[in-house]
Protein backbone atom coordinates (compact mmCIF):
# COMPACT_ATOMS: atom_id res chain seq x y z
CA UNK A 1 0.00 0.00 0.00
CA UNK A 2 3.07 2.83 0.83
CA UNK A 3 4.44 1.63 -2.38
CA UNK A 4 1.40 2.38 -4.07
CA UNK A 5 0.65 5.86 -2.60
CA UNK A 6 4.44 6.64 -3.46
CA UNK A 7 4.15 5.94 -7.20
CA UNK A 8 0.80 8.12 -7.15
CA UNK A 9 1.86 11.09 -5.57
CA UNK A 10 5.18 10.79 -8.07
CA UNK A 11 2.86 10.82 -10.75
CA UNK A 12 0.67 13.01 -9.21
CA UNK A 13 3.26 15.64 -8.58
CA UNK A 14 4.75 15.40 -12.30
CA UNK A 15 1.31 16.73 -13.74
CA UNK A 16 0.43 19.25 -11.56
CA UNK A 17 3.97 20.77 -11.73
CA UNK A 18 4.39 20.57 -15.76
CA UNK A 19 4.06 23.02 -18.52
CA UNK A 20 1.58 22.86 -20.71
CA UNK A 21 2.25 22.30 -24.40
CA UNK A 22 0.74 20.59 -27.64
CA UNK A 23 2.83 17.65 -27.51
CA UNK A 24 0.53 14.04 -26.74
CA UNK A 25 1.17 12.88 -23.09
CA UNK A 26 1.03 9.43 -23.70
CA UNK A 27 1.07 7.90 -20.20
CA UNK A 28 1.60 3.61 -20.17
CA UNK A 29 0.15 1.62 -17.30
CA UNK A 30 2.71 0.35 -14.94
CA UNK A 31 3.48 -2.25 -12.72
CA UNK A 32 4.79 -0.82 -9.17
CA UNK A 33 7.34 -2.77 -7.95
CA UNK A 34 10.79 -2.76 -6.76
CA UNK A 35 12.01 -6.65 -7.47
CA UNK A 36 11.94 -8.21 -11.07
CA UNK A 37 9.97 -11.00 -11.96
CA UNK A 38 11.30 -14.04 -12.72
CA UNK A 39 9.43 -16.49 -15.22
CA UNK A 40 11.13 -19.53 -16.53
CA UNK A 41 14.18 -18.52 -15.55
CA UNK A 42 14.13 -15.27 -17.66
CA UNK A 43 14.08 -12.02 -15.31
CA UNK A 44 11.24 -9.91 -17.02
CA UNK A 45 11.90 -6.26 -15.99
CA UNK A 46 8.85 -3.74 -16.22
CA UNK A 47 7.69 -0.99 -14.04
CA UNK A 48 8.74 1.92 -11.53
CA UNK A 49 11.74 0.84 -9.75
CA UNK A 50 12.06 2.52 -6.50
CA UNK A 51 15.42 1.20 -5.33
CA UNK A 52 18.08 0.82 -7.25
CA UNK A 53 18.17 -1.79 -9.52
CA UNK A 54 21.74 -4.13 -10.60
CA UNK A 55 21.80 -6.64 -12.90
CA UNK A 56 23.20 -9.95 -12.94
CA UNK A 57 25.70 -10.92 -15.44
CA UNK A 58 24.79 -14.54 -15.43
CA UNK A 59 20.95 -13.54 -15.63
CA UNK A 60 18.85 -13.14 -18.80
CA UNK A 61 16.39 -10.43 -18.53
CA UNK A 62 14.21 -9.23 -20.66
CA UNK A 63 12.08 -5.75 -20.74
CA UNK A 64 8.66 -6.52 -21.41
CA UNK A 65 7.15 -2.59 -20.66
CA UNK A 66 8.34 0.55 -19.54
CA UNK A 67 10.79 0.44 -16.87
CA UNK A 68 11.21 3.37 -14.68
CA UNK A 69 13.92 4.60 -12.60
CA UNK A 70 12.74 6.72 -9.77
CA UNK A 71 14.44 9.53 -7.95
CA UNK A 72 17.14 8.59 -6.41
CA UNK A 73 17.89 5.36 -7.62
CA UNK A 74 20.35 3.95 -10.30
CA UNK A 75 20.42 1.20 -12.68
CA UNK A 76 23.34 -0.35 -12.88
CA UNK A 77 24.17 -2.66 -16.04
CA UNK A 78 27.56 -4.77 -16.56
CA UNK A 79 30.01 -4.73 -19.12
CA UNK A 80 29.35 -6.74 -21.85
CA UNK A 81 25.85 -7.97 -21.09
CA UNK A 82 22.57 -8.31 -23.25
CA UNK A 83 19.66 -6.89 -22.62
CA UNK A 84 16.85 -8.12 -24.38
CA UNK A 85 13.16 -6.16 -25.15
CA UNK A 86 9.82 -8.15 -26.36
CA UNK A 87 8.79 -6.74 -29.52
CA UNK A 88 5.94 -4.45 -28.70
CA UNK A 89 7.18 -0.83 -29.68
CA UNK A 90 6.96 2.19 -27.54
CA UNK A 91 5.11 0.02 -25.19
CA UNK A 92 9.03 -1.39 -23.97
CA UNK A 93 11.65 0.85 -23.19
CA UNK A 94 14.25 2.49 -20.22
CA UNK A 95 13.43 5.54 -19.08
CA UNK A 96 15.89 7.32 -15.80
CA UNK A 97 13.99 9.88 -14.26
CA UNK A 98 15.26 13.54 -13.04
CA UNK A 99 17.47 12.59 -9.97
CA UNK A 100 17.94 8.94 -10.98
CA UNK A 101 20.63 7.50 -13.00
CA UNK A 102 21.59 4.67 -15.27
CA UNK A 103 25.48 3.57 -15.02
CA UNK A 104 26.29 1.18 -17.82
CA UNK A 105 29.62 0.90 -19.02
CA UNK A 106 31.06 -0.97 -21.44
CA UNK A 107 34.18 -1.46 -23.23
CA UNK A 108 35.17 -1.97 -26.82
CA UNK A 109 35.83 -5.58 -26.64
CA UNK A 110 32.13 -6.24 -24.54
CA UNK A 111 30.18 -3.29 -25.45
CA UNK A 112 26.29 -3.33 -23.47
CA UNK A 113 23.89 -4.40 -26.02
CA UNK A 114 19.94 -3.44 -25.71
CA UNK A 115 18.39 -4.92 -28.37
CA UNK A 116 15.15 -7.01 -29.56
CA UNK A 117 13.78 -10.22 -28.65
CA UNK A 118 12.67 -11.16 -31.86
CA UNK A 119 13.70 -13.70 -34.03
CA UNK A 120 13.66 -11.45 -37.11
CA UNK A 121 14.25 -8.19 -35.69
CA UNK A 122 13.38 -5.18 -37.11
CA UNK A 123 13.55 -0.98 -36.57
CA UNK A 124 10.73 -0.16 -33.93
CA UNK A 125 10.41 -3.32 -31.97
CA UNK A 126 11.20 -1.60 -29.13
CA UNK A 127 11.38 2.06 -27.52
CA UNK A 128 14.99 2.67 -26.51
CA UNK A 129 16.43 4.43 -23.57
CA UNK A 130 15.23 8.15 -22.58
CA UNK A 131 17.52 10.07 -19.88
CA UNK A 132 15.48 13.01 -18.25
CA UNK A 133 17.79 15.50 -16.60
CA UNK A 134 17.22 18.71 -14.68
CA UNK A 135 19.83 21.10 -17.14
CA UNK A 136 17.82 24.33 -19.06
CA UNK A 137 15.71 24.30 -21.38
CA UNK A 138 14.55 26.93 -23.66
CA UNK A 139 10.86 25.96 -23.68
CA UNK A 140 10.27 27.24 -20.02
CA UNK A 141 11.74 30.63 -19.13
CA UNK A 142 15.30 31.03 -19.12
CA UNK A 143 17.01 30.50 -15.72
CA UNK A 144 13.23 28.79 -14.04
CA UNK A 145 13.24 25.52 -12.17
CA UNK A 146 10.10 24.90 -14.27
CA UNK A 147 9.70 21.57 -15.76
CA UNK A 148 8.34 19.93 -19.31
CA UNK A 149 7.11 16.68 -19.93
CA UNK A 150 8.09 13.94 -22.59
CA UNK A 151 6.23 13.06 -25.39
CA UNK A 152 6.26 9.46 -24.28
CA UNK A 153 5.48 8.66 -20.70
CA UNK A 154 4.46 12.11 -19.33
CA UNK A 155 7.96 11.81 -17.50
CA UNK A 156 9.58 15.67 -16.26
CA UNK A 157 12.64 17.19 -18.00
CA UNK A 158 14.17 20.71 -17.56
CA UNK A 159 15.13 22.71 -14.95
CA UNK A 160 18.05 24.64 -13.89
CA UNK A 161 20.96 22.55 -13.32
CA UNK A 162 23.50 22.78 -16.10
CA UNK A 163 26.03 20.65 -14.59
CA UNK A 164 23.15 18.18 -13.67
CA UNK A 165 24.07 14.16 -13.77
CA UNK A 166 21.81 11.35 -15.20
CA UNK A 167 24.69 8.76 -15.33
CA UNK A 168 26.99 6.98 -17.89
CA UNK A 169 26.53 5.61 -21.29
CA UNK A 170 29.95 4.13 -22.79
CA UNK A 171 30.26 1.23 -25.30
CA UNK A 172 26.45 1.14 -25.66
CA UNK A 173 24.54 -0.38 -28.95
CA UNK A 174 21.17 0.03 -28.57
CA UNK A 175 19.84 -1.86 -31.90
CA UNK A 176 16.06 -2.21 -33.37
CA UNK A 177 14.25 1.01 -31.15
CA UNK A 178 12.23 3.95 -31.52
CA UNK A 179 9.11 4.85 -32.66
CA UNK A 180 6.36 6.91 -33.26
CA UNK A 181 2.54 6.84 -31.53
CA UNK A 182 1.57 9.86 -33.67
CA UNK A 183 3.02 12.86 -34.80
CA UNK A 184 3.67 14.53 -31.52
CA UNK A 185 4.71 11.55 -29.34
CA UNK A 186 8.06 9.84 -30.63
CA UNK A 187 10.56 7.49 -28.58
CA UNK A 188 14.37 7.17 -30.07
CA UNK A 189 17.41 5.03 -29.90
CA UNK A 190 18.47 7.49 -27.46
CA UNK A 191 15.93 10.63 -26.22
CA UNK A 192 18.22 12.74 -23.80
CA UNK A 193 15.51 15.31 -22.60
CA UNK A 194 16.92 18.53 -20.18
CA UNK A 195 20.32 16.07 -19.67
CA UNK A 196 23.48 18.07 -17.76
CA UNK A 197 27.07 18.32 -18.36
CA UNK A 198 27.87 15.93 -15.48
CA UNK A 199 26.03 13.03 -17.68
CA UNK A 200 28.97 10.66 -19.73
CA UNK A 201 27.55 9.18 -23.12
CA UNK A 202 30.60 8.17 -25.12
CA UNK A 203 30.99 5.06 -27.59
CA UNK A 204 27.02 4.75 -28.48
CA UNK A 205 25.30 3.13 -31.59
CA UNK A 206 22.06 3.80 -32.42
CA UNK A 207 21.35 0.74 -35.83
CA UNK A 208 18.36 0.20 -37.35
CA UNK A 209 16.05 2.56 -35.19
CA UNK A 210 12.58 3.55 -36.02
CA UNK A 211 12.06 6.56 -35.51
CA UNK A 212 15.95 9.33 -34.82
CA UNK A 213 18.63 7.88 -33.58
CA UNK A 214 19.81 10.49 -31.08
CA UNK A 215 17.84 13.23 -30.11
CA UNK A 216 19.01 15.98 -27.42
CA UNK A 217 16.00 18.06 -25.86
CA UNK A 218 18.07 21.13 -24.30
CA UNK A 219 20.45 20.61 -22.06
CA UNK A 220 23.94 20.63 -21.72
CA UNK A 221 25.56 17.28 -21.94
CA UNK A 222 28.32 16.67 -24.45
CA UNK A 223 28.34 13.74 -26.00
CA UNK A 224 30.91 12.21 -28.39
CA UNK A 225 31.93 8.79 -30.56
CA UNK A 226 28.55 8.71 -31.39
CA UNK A 227 27.46 6.30 -34.60
CA UNK A 228 24.06 5.92 -36.33
CA UNK A 229 23.45 3.39 -38.83
CA UNK A 230 20.25 2.68 -40.75
CA UNK A 231 18.16 5.40 -38.79
CA UNK A 232 14.66 5.53 -40.74
CA UNK A 233 14.11 9.38 -39.63
CA UNK A 234 16.91 11.62 -38.52
CA UNK A 235 20.17 10.21 -37.14
CA UNK A 236 21.30 13.67 -34.93
CA UNK A 237 18.10 16.32 -34.05
CA UNK A 238 18.56 18.63 -31.24
CA UNK A 239 15.64 21.58 -30.44
CA UNK A 240 14.59 23.37 -27.22
CA UNK A 241 17.77 25.45 -26.54
CA UNK A 242 20.65 22.34 -26.72
CA UNK A 243 24.42 23.84 -25.91
CA UNK A 244 26.02 20.80 -25.18
CA UNK A 245 28.96 19.82 -27.82
CA UNK A 246 29.29 16.66 -30.20
CA UNK A 247 32.18 15.18 -31.09
CA UNK A 248 32.86 12.77 -33.39
CA UNK A 249 29.81 11.70 -34.70
CA UNK A 250 29.34 9.31 -37.73
CA UNK A 251 26.10 8.91 -39.57
CA UNK A 252 25.27 6.16 -42.51
CA UNK A 253 22.19 5.94 -43.95
CA UNK A 254 20.17 3.04 -45.36
CA UNK A 255 17.45 2.17 -47.44
CA UNK A 256 15.02 4.51 -45.48
CA UNK A 257 16.12 7.65 -44.04
CA UNK A 258 15.61 11.19 -43.46
CA UNK A 259 18.34 14.34 -42.55
CA UNK A 260 21.55 13.14 -41.09
CA UNK A 261 21.48 16.16 -38.80
CA UNK A 262 18.23 18.12 -38.18
CA UNK A 263 18.49 20.78 -35.78
CA UNK A 264 15.76 23.18 -34.41
CA UNK A 265 16.33 26.15 -32.71
CA UNK A 266 13.90 25.81 -30.36
CA UNK A 267 10.08 23.83 -30.02
CA UNK A 268 8.27 25.33 -33.03
CA UNK A 269 4.97 23.03 -31.68
CA UNK A 270 5.21 25.28 -28.22
CA UNK A 271 7.64 28.40 -27.56
CA UNK A 272 10.92 29.89 -26.91
CA UNK A 273 10.29 31.19 -23.56
CA UNK A 274 14.14 31.14 -22.40
CA UNK A 275 14.71 33.28 -25.07
CA UNK A 276 17.56 31.55 -26.48
CA UNK A 277 18.20 29.06 -29.32
CA UNK A 278 20.23 25.95 -29.76
CA UNK A 279 24.13 26.49 -30.13
CA UNK A 280 25.62 23.13 -30.15
CA UNK A 281 29.58 22.59 -31.06
CA UNK A 282 29.74 19.99 -33.10
CA UNK A 283 33.35 18.58 -34.09
CA UNK A 284 34.21 15.50 -36.49
CA UNK A 285 31.65 14.66 -38.19
CA UNK A 286 31.58 12.03 -40.91
CA UNK A 287 28.23 11.15 -43.08
CA UNK A 288 27.39 9.20 -46.03
CA UNK A 289 24.36 9.03 -47.85
CA UNK A 290 22.31 6.24 -49.65
CA UNK A 291 19.21 6.06 -51.81
CA UNK A 292 19.08 9.44 -53.68
CA UNK A 293 19.31 10.98 -50.18
CA UNK A 294 18.08 14.96 -50.29
CA UNK A 295 19.35 17.03 -47.25
CA UNK A 296 22.46 16.07 -44.97
CA UNK A 297 22.03 18.87 -42.51
CA UNK A 298 19.37 20.58 -41.83
CA UNK A 299 19.60 24.15 -39.98
CA UNK A 300 16.12 25.57 -38.83
CA UNK A 301 14.08 27.78 -36.06
CA UNK A 302 16.85 29.96 -35.45
CA UNK A 303 19.47 27.39 -34.52
CA UNK A 304 23.02 29.00 -34.13
CA UNK A 305 26.19 26.44 -33.82
CA UNK A 306 29.77 25.60 -34.96
CA UNK A 307 30.35 22.42 -37.19
CA UNK A 308 34.03 21.98 -37.19
CA UNK A 309 35.90 19.16 -39.66
CA UNK A 310 32.80 17.65 -41.81
CA UNK A 311 32.67 15.45 -44.80
CA UNK A 312 29.55 14.61 -46.45
CA UNK A 313 29.09 11.92 -49.24
CA UNK A 314 26.41 11.31 -51.61
CA UNK A 315 23.92 14.53 -50.90
CA UNK A 316 21.60 16.22 -53.42
CA UNK A 317 21.93 19.08 -50.47
CA UNK A 318 24.76 19.64 -48.20
CA UNK A 319 23.43 22.27 -45.83
CA UNK A 320 19.67 23.21 -46.15
CA UNK A 321 18.93 26.92 -43.92
CA UNK A 322 15.06 27.95 -43.24
CA UNK A 323 13.94 29.94 -41.28
CA UNK A 324 12.71 33.66 -41.13
CA UNK A 325 12.62 37.24 -40.25
CA UNK A 326 10.65 36.53 -37.41
CA UNK A 327 10.75 34.27 -34.82
CA UNK A 328 13.29 31.86 -36.25
CA UNK A 329 16.03 33.91 -38.00
CA UNK A 330 18.68 31.24 -38.89
CA UNK A 331 20.07 33.76 -41.03
CA UNK A 332 20.66 36.19 -38.58
CA UNK A 333 22.45 33.67 -36.94
CA UNK A 334 25.32 33.72 -40.00
CA UNK A 335 25.14 37.71 -39.78
CA UNK A 336 26.33 37.31 -36.34
CA UNK A 337 29.03 35.08 -36.79
CA UNK A 338 27.02 32.53 -34.03
CA UNK A 339 26.14 29.72 -37.04
CA UNK A 340 29.62 28.67 -38.71
CA UNK A 341 30.76 25.68 -40.98
CA UNK A 342 34.45 25.28 -40.76
CA UNK A 343 36.63 22.97 -42.66
CA UNK A 344 34.10 21.21 -44.55
CA UNK A 345 34.39 18.14 -47.47
CA UNK A 346 32.09 17.78 -49.98
CA UNK A 347 31.93 14.41 -52.19
CA UNK A 348 29.16 14.31 -54.84
CA UNK A 349 27.03 16.80 -53.11
CA UNK A 350 24.97 18.37 -55.55
CA UNK A 351 24.33 21.97 -53.65
CA UNK A 352 26.48 22.26 -51.35
CA UNK A 353 24.15 25.00 -49.47
CA UNK A 354 20.71 26.59 -49.67
CA UNK A 355 19.48 29.28 -47.98
CA UNK A 356 15.66 29.63 -47.42
CA UNK A 357 16.01 31.95 -44.21
CA UNK A 358 15.16 35.21 -45.48
CA UNK A 359 18.71 36.75 -44.81
CA UNK A 360 20.95 37.87 -47.76
CA UNK A 361 24.28 36.31 -47.33
CA UNK A 362 27.07 34.22 -49.20
CA UNK A 363 28.55 30.97 -48.73
CA UNK A 364 31.57 32.11 -48.09
CA UNK A 365 30.18 34.00 -45.08
CA UNK A 366 28.77 30.45 -43.59
CA UNK A 367 31.73 27.93 -44.98
CA UNK A 368 35.67 28.28 -44.53
CA UNK A 369 37.86 25.79 -45.26
CA UNK A 370 36.05 24.02 -48.21
CA UNK A 371 37.96 20.53 -49.49
CA UNK A 372 39.90 20.64 -45.68
CA UNK A 373 37.38 18.21 -43.62
CA UNK A 374 38.39 14.75 -42.87
CA UNK A 375 35.70 13.65 -40.69
CA UNK A 376 35.94 11.26 -38.05
CA UNK A 377 38.29 8.63 -37.73
CA UNK A 378 35.70 5.47 -36.86
CA UNK A 379 37.77 2.98 -38.39
CA UNK A 380 40.22 3.33 -35.32
CA UNK A 381 37.60 4.28 -32.17
CA UNK A 382 34.74 2.41 -33.84
CA UNK A 383 36.41 -0.84 -33.71
CA UNK A 384 34.94 -3.98 -31.86
CA UNK A 385 31.81 -2.61 -30.45
CA UNK A 386 29.84 -1.27 -33.65
CA UNK A 387 28.12 -3.46 -36.16
CA UNK A 388 26.96 -2.49 -40.09
CA UNK A 389 29.33 0.48 -40.73
CA UNK A 390 30.17 -0.33 -44.90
Amino acid sequence: MKNKLLFLGLVATIFMSCERDDTSEIVFNITNTNEPVVDDSVVNLNGLYSQDLTLDANIEYLITGPVTMASGTTLTIPAGMTVKAEPIGVNAYVAIQQDAQINAVGTASNPIIFTSNSTNPSSGDWGGIVLCGKAPINSTADGSDDIATSEVGALAYGGNIPTDDSGNLEYVRIEYAGGAIDGNAELNGLSVYGVGSGTTIDYVQIFEGSDDGFEFFGGTVNASHLVVVNSEDDSIDWTEGFIGTLTDVYVQHGTSHDKAFECDGYNTDFSNEGGYFSAPNVTNVTVIGANDASEAIRLRAGTQGIFTNVVLTDFDEGFDLDGDAGDNPTGQGVLDDLLNIVDVTFNNVTTTLKNDTGFTFNESDIITGVGNGTGTDIATWGAGWTIGIN
